[in-house]
C-alpha cells in the first residue's frame, strides 16, 4: 500500500532555500522553494532577481517515512509543527502560492498578525473549520476561546493555523 504524500513546510539556515530545495529534489525528495520575480533597481539599471519568497522555507511533498531524510538534509533545522507535529500545508496553499507567483511580479507576503478580541477562523489542525475568539496571545501561538455546547472551550492554536475573520474594534 502506497503512502499518502502530504505538504510539509521546514525551517531552513538563512539563504539556504534554494540549495536546500535543488539538493532534497536530488535526493528524489519533491521539494519547492516558492521563486519570487523581484525587481531590483540601481542608479544605472532594472534587473529582475530571483528571491525566495519566503525566507527559511521550503516545502516538501512526501510520506511519513521521508520526514527524517528531509530532517537529515544539511541546512534543514526543523519541520515547522503544530501540536508538536509537523504541520500540513494544504495543496490547495501551494497551487495558490504557485499561481499568484506565476501571474505577478514583486509579490510581497506578511506575517497575518491576529490581536486580542480578533474573531478568527482555524485553517488546520483537529478544530479545522472551527472559529473563535482570540482571549491571549503568545510569540507564535495564541489561546482561541471557541462556544460549543453552550460552554467555553479554550484552546491554544499555533498562529500559522488562523485566518482572521474580523478584527477587533
Amino acid at each position: 500500500m502506497k503512502k499518502e504524500k502530504r505538504w510539509y513546510a521546514v525551517y531552513t539556515r538563512s539563504r539556504w532555500e534554494k540549495k536546500i530545495a535543488e539538493t532534497l529534489l536530488k535526493n528524489g525528495i519533491h521539494a519547492y522553494c516558492p521563486i519570487n520575480r523581484v525587481e531590483h533597481r540601481w542608479s544605472d539599471r532594472i534587473k529582475l532577481v530571483e528571491e525566495p519568497l519566503f525566507r527559511n522555507y521550503v516545502f516538501v511533498r512526501i510520506c511519513d517515512k521521508e520526514l527524517v531524510p528531509v530532517l537529515s538534509t544539511s541546512g534543514v533545522i526543523h519541520f515547522v509543527t503544530n501540536m508538536g507535529k509537523p504541520a500540513l500545508v494544504q495543496d490547495a496553499e501551494i497551487e495558490a502560492i504557485r499561481d499568484m507567483l506565476n501571474e505577478y511580479v514583486n509579490v510581497q507576503v506578511k506575517r497575518a498578525e491576529v490581536h486580542r478580541n480578533d474573531l478568527v477562523h482555524i485553517i488546520s489542525g483537529p478544530l479545522q473549520s472551527h472559529e473563535g475568539v482570540i482571549v491571549s496571545e503568545r510569540r507564535n501561538t495564541v489561546k482561541v476561546m471557541l462556544p460549543t455546547l453552550g460552554y467555553m472551550m479554550y484552546v491554544e492554536v499555533g498562529k500559522e493555523n488562523l485566518r482572521l475573520v474580523k478584527r477587533a474594534v
